[in-house]
């Protein structure tokens, strides 16, 4: 196995500890699920969040879901003026066989223009 990184990110509509554990579980079942990832192969998980969101750390979620063995890290996204607004972004180091080509990363909510803003920059 080699350490691959799987990608994700959502997004919320106020800075509220509820929108913030409930948009970043969601995220996390949505990229769990899509890569049939045993949280025991996890090597770490890095969440970010926009300095708009500061009400609660997107990583008490995974906490709250049983992640008690992986290696958590909370940070705030770099300010650029075209930013994607209330922002959490998820980061996964993953100890898997999957090729980057079979790797799903998720995006959800107003984070899928995240992936038109990407497809832009190639």
């Amino acid at each position: 196995m080699i350490v691959r990184g799987v990608r994700g990110a959502t997004t919320v509509t106020e800075d509220t500890r509820e929108a913030i554990l409930d948009a970043t579980t969601e995220l996390i079942n949505e990229v769990v699920a899509a890569n049939k990832i045993d949280k025991d192969d996890l090597a770490s998980a890095h969440f970010t969040t926009t300095r708009d969101l500061v009400a609660e750390f997107p990583a008490v979620a995974a906490r709250m879901m049983g992640w008690i063995h992986v290696p958590l890290l909370n940070s705030h996204e770099m300010e650029v003026p075209h930013g994607q607004p209330r922002c959490i972004r998820l980061l996964l180091m993953w100890n898997t066989d999957r090729t980057p080509q079979e790797i799903k990363h998720i995006y959800l909510r107003d984070a899928v223009n995240l992936r038109s803003k990407q497809s832009k920059l190639t």
